[in-house]
């Protein structure tokens, strides 16, 4: 068997930007919260899939803190990185700033975590380079992802139970 391949976790940095419009909010005149979920999604893909090299399928989405809102005008800014990799599976970080560029103001307007699975050329879980922290901040990303994996492992086996219970009671 062949070792485990190593990528430096700066190898996964993906950012993307985009202007939020009328459009894109709510009645609050706020950005839509699944809006933002999907463009987390998606830039977060990105990097998982630049980390391993492989298609890959959001597992879950761990966490979304919406921590400021994003109003129309203002550009958003999500820097994704894969923090933690388990054997197959890979944690991503989604930090989201908005930026009032008229007013040159920024701020952190919400945080995200999402695992990924790997998939071979038939869609089966592969393994994944492990990732390798370079900084001290990813080093204390990289380490407390551990404590989020076994949070994770802890909610998956919940999951299971309610996919048990909402198989066998449709109606509720």
């Amino acid at each position: 068997m062949s070792e485990r391949s190593k990528k430096s976790m700066s190898a996964s940095r993906t950012v993307k930007t985009q202007q939020i419009f009328p459009s894109d909010t709510n009645h609050h005149n706020t950005l839509f919260g699944g809006k933002l979920m999907a463009m987390i999604d998606d830039v977060a893909s990105i990097a998982a899939t630049r980390h391993c090299g492989r298609s890959v399928v959001t597992a879950s989405t761990d966490s979304v803190d919406f921590l400021q809102p994003i109003r129309p005008g203002e550009i958003v800014s999500m820097v994704a990185l894969v923090t933690y990799t388990g054997t197959s599976s890979l944690e991503v970080c989604v930090k989201i700033v908005a930026e009032n560029i008229l007013e040159q103001r920024k701020h952190l307007a919400a945080i995200s975590f999402l695992t990924f699975v790997a998939l071979d050329e038939h869609n089966l879980p592969v393994m994944v380079p492990e990732v390798v922290a370079e900084t001290e901040d990813q080093v204390w990303l990289n380490e407390t992802g551990k404590e989020r994996a076994k949070v994770r492992k802890e909610r998956r086996s919940k999951s299971k139970d309610l996919h048990q219970f909402f198989s066998n009671n449709l109606t509720i």
